[in-house]
This record gives structure tokens, C-alpha cells and sequence, in this order.
């Protein structure tokens, strides 16, 4: 099969096409035949030699989620639960850049009638992130204020369009304005600017009367970490996602406690598989509906060929792009 490989760590321009070996599916696993994958940021940190693929996943083929169809049932997999031919779009470890994947067939999801394989490619990463961190990590409800850091990011807008439709006022920061125009239309309701430094917490009490958010999903980190603390609600929870203003800041524990506060970390590459299986189970549970019915969805900037691999990082390094960039073979 053919697969974009990191030829050693580097630019963007050591992504090369090769030709190599196709996997097995294994126990419980399936087969797909991959038409198309989204390019993600930790695919930049692994191609850097910065984020290594966990244990078990290809260790220089980058790619973290994937859509096509099924080719090959493993051992010990239900034929009436997949069958050659399904649509389907999923997580994987690593391995997404290359025209076959194998993944445990519980990590499945099928992909809606209606939706092409190449939107479907960019559903995965972004809403199961912001699905596990909505539901089960923040607990998110009808009523309740969300404040979502990178507003104008992957997952950013995925957290809006759920946030939408489960009836969650937001509030978002970007430190680009015109990202922060373009998320009105998946339903950011206060947008803050943060082109001059995380100084958000003000504009939120403000809009929220002095009370705060309920709930903070922080895909930034750093130096973020204090503002979080002032404009959360007593009571309020915090969950930090991602790391892209660095891994360390000030806590001040103090007002951690007077406001009897929530503060989680989550991540999902490295889960055990039972976890992962069951978080794609809830995230399908709730919302391949959303999907199916158009109430919320893939936000793509450009789709590319998979040739072009080096390409796609360099635009996602520019931070010149709204929504996902996808790989087609």
C-alpha cells in the first residue's frame, strides 16, 4: 500500500510518499480501506520528533483518524455488526496517512448516509474530543455558559455546533479576530479577543453579569490557566485539552477552593482501548444524530491529495487556516 512516511524528523518537506507493507487485522480487529484522513496537530509534534506514536501504532506514519469503507474482518469480529463494503470513519493511534488501516472493531463508527467520506475524514478527531470533554469531563447543560479557548480551532468549532444544539450559551476567544467573525455561524454568542494576551476573564464576568462561566474547555493551556480560575463560576469546571501556550503556569490554589472549583486534564491518544471504545461509543450514541441531521458538522478549510502531505502541515503550521485540512488519496 502506499503511505506518507516521516522519513526522519523535520520539516514538513521530509513527509514522503513510499510504498509499503499493508496491515493484518488482528483479533477484534477491522480493515479499512482509507479515502481520506484530516491533518492534526499532533501529527506536526510527531513529524517534529516531538510526540511519539504510542505502543502498537506505526511509529513513522503519521494520522490520527481516518474515513472509507471496510475491506477485511479480523478473527472473532461479528460479520453482522461490520461487513466489507461499510462506511465507516474512526480514531486510530497512528498509521492514517497510508491507503489501509486496522483498528479494534468496537473503535468503528458508521458513517451517515449523506455524508461524503471526505467531510467524514474531519469528524472524528474534533468531535470525539469535544464530545469526551463536553459530556463526560465539564458535564455541560441545557442553560449553562460555555467559554471555549481557540474558538476558531478543530475542535473549537466542534464544541460550538454541540454547544448549540444542546442549548449551552458560549462565549470563545481566538487571537485572530477574523476566526472569531467566522465562528458566529457555528454558534460562538461572545466572541473576546485575545490578539494582545490571555487578558479574558474581564470581558467574561462582563458579559455574564459577574457571575462566570459554568464551564471552560481551555485547548490553549499556559499561561490561560489564571484566567480560567477568575472567570469560571463558583462551582464552576475547567477542563484543559490542549497545550499550544506551553505546559506550565501559576495556579493559584486559593481561589481554586473559595470557588469550590473543577480543574481536568484529558487527553485521548494514549486511553487504554476499553476507554476509547467506550468514549466512541457515547460519542456516537450522541451525536451521529446531530450529524445525520445536519445540526452540526465537519468544518474543512481546503482538501488536498495525500501526495501533498507537506503541503497540508505548512498551512496548518501558518495558523492561516479555519477548520481541518484533508488528506485524499
Amino acid at each position: 500500500m502506499k503511505a506518507i512516511v516521516i522519513s526522519r524528523p523535520g520539516a514538513p518537506e521530509v513527509l514522503e510518499p513510499r510504498d509499503v507493507p499493508a496491515p493484518d487485522p488482528g483479533p477484534g480487529e477491522v480493515r479499512v480501506r482509507v479515502h481520506a484522513t484530516a491533518v492534526n496537530r499532533a501529527d506536526l509534534l510527531q513529524r517534529e520528533g516531538r510526540y511519539p506514536a504510542p505502543p502498537g501504532s506505526p511509529a513513522h506514519i503519521p494520522g490520527l483518524e481516518y474515513a472509507g469503507t471496510v475491506e477485511s474482518l479480523g478473527p472473532g469480529v461479528d460479520p453482522g455488526r461490520w461487513a466489507p463494503g461499510d462506511r465507516v470513519m474512526g480514531l486510530v493511534g497512528g498509521g492514517g496517512y497510508a491507503e489501509l488501516v486496522v483498528a479494534p472493531a468496537d473503535q468503528l463508527v458508521a458513517v451517515p448516509d449523506g455524508l461524503a467520506l471526505e467531510r467524514a475524514a474531519a469528524v472524528p478527531e474534533v468531535f470525539i474530543t469535544a464530545h469526551d470533554a463536553l459530556r463526560t469531563r465539564l458535564r455541560v447543560r441545557a442553560g449553562e455558559t460555555l467559554l471555549v479557548h481557540a474558538a476558531g480551532s478543530g475542535v473549537g468549532t466542534a464544541a460550538l455546533q454541540l454547544a448549540r444544539a444542546w442549548d449551552v450559551a458560549t462565549l470563545g476567544t481566538a487571537r485572530t479576530p477574523w476566526k472569531l467573525d467566522r465562528a458566529a455561524a457555528h454558534g460562538l454568542g461572545v466572541a473576546i479577543d485575545t490578539s494582545a494576551g490571555p487578558d479574558f476573564a474581564d470581558a467574561v464576568l462582563e458579559a455574564t453579569a459577574g457571575r462566570g462561566a459554568d464551564a471552560i474547555l481551555d485547548l490553549v493551556g499556559g499561561d490561560y490557566l489564571p484566567g480560567n480560575l477568575r472567570a469560571a463560576a463558583t462551582l464552576g469546571r475547567i477542563a484543559v485539552v490542549g497545550l499550544t501556550a506551553g505546559r506550565r503556569a501559576e495556579l493559584d490554589m486559593g481561589l481554586l477552593l473559595r470557588k469550590r472549583l473543577t480543574l481536568v486534564g484529558t487527553v485521548l491518544r494514549s486511553r487504554p482501548a476499553a476507554e476509547k471504545a467506550e468514549t466512541t461509543r457515547a460519542f456516537a450514541d450522541d451525536v451521529i444524530p446531530l450529524l445525520a441531521a445536519g445540526r452540526v458538522g465537519p468544518v474543512i478549510h481546503e482538501v488536498l491529495p495525500a501526495t501533498e502531505a507537506a503541503r497540508a502541515h505548512a498551512l496548518v503550521a501558518s495558523n492561516a487556516t479555519y477548520g481541518k485540512v484533508v488528506l485524499a488519496w
